[in-house]
């Protein structure tokens, strides 16, 4: 069943908030047991990511549900960036036909957030030091990712020309 967290009465958290998201978290990724396979669920989230091209668009719309009450409650932005990446992810990869299927019913990006959204309301000193470390290493990431592209660009662009030229 769904398990709820101690509210943290300092940061006003308010308790039906919480369990509200806990509820929806618990729905979209662990609603349904997989039968024989040792007490795995599965949730609403992973079935709808089956429905080709729309499938995992629309469950990331229901997953910023859950942004969006955190950015409510007062979570600093790298926490919401970290969120955020677990709902890209989740929605990139499950756009590859059925290992994309897999993979979304596998990573559970709702409780991961709903996870990280309680970690950051019962100790939001660690929480928000830990995600920063993390959102740095993303864009660190995106940015070496586009100097690669732009290198590789004017690569293949140079070759182009030599081959007109000779």
């Amino acid at each position: 069943m769904v398990q709820t967290t101690t509210i943290n009465k300092t940061y006003g958290t308010d308790h039906a908030t919480r369990n509200r998201l806990h509820r929806m978290a618990w729905f979209l990724d662990n609603a349904i047991p997989v039968p024989g396979m040792g007490g795995y669920r599965i949730g609403v989230d992973g079935l709808i990511g089956l429905i080709p091209g729309v499938g995992d668009a629309f469950g990331a719309v229901l997953s910023t549900y859950i942004l969006g009450e955190a950015a409510r409650l007062g979570v600093p932005k790298s926490v919401l960036l970290r969120m955020l990446f677990n709902i890209v992810i989740e929605s990139i990869i499950g756009l590859i036909p059925f290992a994309g299927d897999i993979f979304d019913m596998a990573w559970k990006s709702n409780l991961r957030n709903v996870k990280l959204l309680d970690n950051y309301l019962d100790n939001p000193r660690t929480t928000t030091r830990s995600s920063r470390f993390l959102a740095f290493g993303i864009v660190t990431t995106a940015l070496l990712v586009v100097l690669f592209v732009f290198a590789l660009g004017i690569m293949v662009l140079q070759w182009v020309v030599s081959l007109l030229i000779s």
